[in-house]
C-alpha cells in the first residue's frame, strides 16, 4: 500500500465518517440537530441484530424406533414427500 496516492496525501484531509456527520449535525439549526439525532438513533436500534440461539439437539434419536425397519435413504424420500 506504500506507492499509493492517497498514503502520498497527509492525514489531515481526511475526516472519519463520524467527523462527517458530526460536522453536519453542528451546521444544522437546533430543531433540525434533535430530529438528525433522533433519525441516526432509529437506525441504529434497526441495524442491531438479535442474539442467536444456541442450537438445540433435543430431537436427536427421535427416529430411533424406525432404525430397524427403515433405511435412512427411505426416511429422506419421506421427508422430501412432507415437506412437498
Amino acid at each position: 500500500m506504500g506507492n499509493t496516492i492517497i498514503s502520498k496525501i497527509p492525514r489531515k484531509n481526511f475526516m472519519t465518517s463520524a467527523e462527517t456527520v458530526h460536522r453536519m449535525i453542528d451546521d444544522l439549526p437546533p430543531d433540525l440537530r434533535s430530529e438528525a439525532i433522533h433519525y441516526i438513533e432509529e437506525l441504529a436500534k434497526r441495524k442491531k441484530k438479535p442474539a442467536k440461539k444456541k442450537f438445540r439437539l433435543t430431537w436427536a434419536g427421535g427416529l430411533a424406533h424406525l432404525r430397524t425397519s427403515t433405511t435412512s435413504v427411505e426416511l429422506q424420500h419421506a421427508a422430501r414427500e412432507w415437506r412437498d
